[in-house]
């Protein structure tokens, strides 16, 4: 009974901590303004989800480790079934209750997650080993350094003891099966604990295997309460925004550019198709902070895996230039964070002026200003070395698009602060004047006339 309580205390503290993390990790993304979802095509949003979320479709352009990357993927998977059990067993203080009910297919499954934990073992000593002996190159970029490194190597060593937690459980289980059948229902032969548990645990006394068994039964559902409150400080967080991510990818061809209403408007009133524009107030092309992307946009830099498949295929990384489109979502979603705790601060110094002025006005993430933007943390040099060519889109096994900030952060740069580089106004000043990106003696469309 004592046991049973601290199960459900300990269940209820883990979850209600990590719901409130989750709940500001959508705070976060909802930073982000309004996006309209391309209407329709539900179907292909959900063939998305299946092939690329849950089949990891695009992670087998790179074979070798999507294969070891199932591995992982498939055992935590199938783990949920024995974790499923886990929760009943402490709540009502039973053991193995889906033992006698399914009888031979539990002894199926079981088996199948044995082998599947084995073979994600495997894996994560393969990973951990070409992270920090092979030394990879797209993990040694700078924006690797640090905190990156010891997330990735941090979720690999949970892994090993959360599979350390379930072979201690399971081989236990095995041998006390033997001596405590009335307690311990049989569960069949298992396709490693049947040998391994004798193997490790053979030679202890009956009090001693009941005190593993317990060991391996917590350490594996403590292992699972911590990666849960640990996620949304992890990249690992893709595990679960992935599948959104992939539902609302944008649609359309890779190459089209969303128009700006402004920019269109402004030409149909020249051209007499349309309605006057409004010259009152300045519009704001682009964006330069998170609260001028959309919640898409943010949505894609919580769901980046800082795998850096983007950054491996990128022209312009490849060539030695400073763009990184892993840093480019790296940034944003740490810059979102840098906002988020600034609004939980409540502080009035980050109140903007215009509305200090009104007087008892709290902090909200309308009146939010701290004078800083996405460009303190992107340098003007990374968005210029951009091709556009859509690499990094292609590259993404979870459907990110980091080419659509970059092109809002041209945007305003351009258009707003009427800035850029000095080499790109030729560029303009020929197409505003002739229509053309290089500079002729004559119009465009003279050869028409003729």
């Amino acid at each position: 009974m004592i046991q049973q309580f601290v199960f459900v205390l300990v269940s209820l503290t883990a979850l209600a901590f990590a719901g409130k993390q989750f709940l500001r990790i959508r705070r976060n993304i909802l930073l982000g303004k309004d996006a309209a979802v391309e209407p329709g095509q539900t179907a292909q949003r959900w063939q998305n989800v299946l092939l690329v979320a849950f089949g990891q479709q695009k992670m087998f352009k790179n074979w070798i480790p999507a294969i070891f990357h199932f591995f992982i993927y498939a055992a935590f998977l199938l783990t949920q079934v024995e974790l499923a059990e886990i929760f009943i067993d402490g709540i009502f203080g039973v053991h193995r209750f889906f033992a006698p009910l399914l009888g031979g297919f539990y002894t199926f499954i079981i088996n199948f997650i044995e082998i599947l934990s084995v073979a994600a073992f495997v894996a994560t000593l393969i990973f951990l080993s070409r992270r920090n002996l092979l030394r990879i190159p797209r993990f040694q970029k700078a924006e690797m350094k640090g905190w990156p490194t010891r997330d990735a190597n941090l979720i690999l060593l949970g892994e090993i003891v959360l599979l350390t937690g379930i072979f201690c459980m399971n081989g236990a289980d095995v041998l006390l099966q033997q001596l405590d059948p009335d307690h311990y229902p049989a569960t069949g032969t298992l396709a490693v604990s049947s040998w391994l548990g004798p193997m490790l645990f053979g030679s202890l006394s009956e009090p001693a295997l009941h005190v593993v068994e317990r060991f391996g039964w917590w350490l594996h559902i403590l292992t699972v309460f911590a990666f849960l409150n640990y996620l949304p400080y992890s990249k690992h967080l893709h595990i679960i925004l992935a599948f959104f991510n992939t539902y609302y990818a944008r649609l359309k061809p890779r190459g089209e550019m969303d128009n700006m209403p402004e920019i269109m408007n402004e030409v149909k009133s020249m051209m007499g198709i349309g309605e006057p524009t409004n010259t009152d107030t300045i519009p704001e092309f682009g964006a330069k902070d998170v609260p001028g992307l959309s919640w898409k946009n943010v949505l894609d830099a919580y769901s980046c895996t800082e795998c850096g498949r983007c950054t491996a295929a990128c022209p312009a990384n490849l060539t030695g230039k400073k763009l990184s489109p892993r840093k480019i979502m790296m940034d944003v979603r740490d810059r979102a964070e840098e906002i988020g705790k600034k609004l939980d601060s409540g502080s009035p110094d980050f109140i903007g002026a215009e509305w200090k002025d009104q007087g008892g006005v709290t902090l909200s993430a309308e009146n939010f200003d701290d004078g800083r933007s996405l460009f303190d943390y992107i340098a003007r040099e990374e968005i210029h070395a951009c091709t556009t060519c859509n690499a990094c889109v292609e590259a993404c096994p979870v459907l990110i698009n980091p080419l659509d900030i970059i092109l809002q952060l041209r945007r305003y740069e351009i258009l707003t602060e009427s800035a850029g580089p000095g080499d790109w106004l030729p560029l303009f000043n020929s197409i505003e004047n002739g229509g053309s990106a290089w500079a002729m003696s004559v119009d465009r469309d003279a050869w028409v006339r003729g």
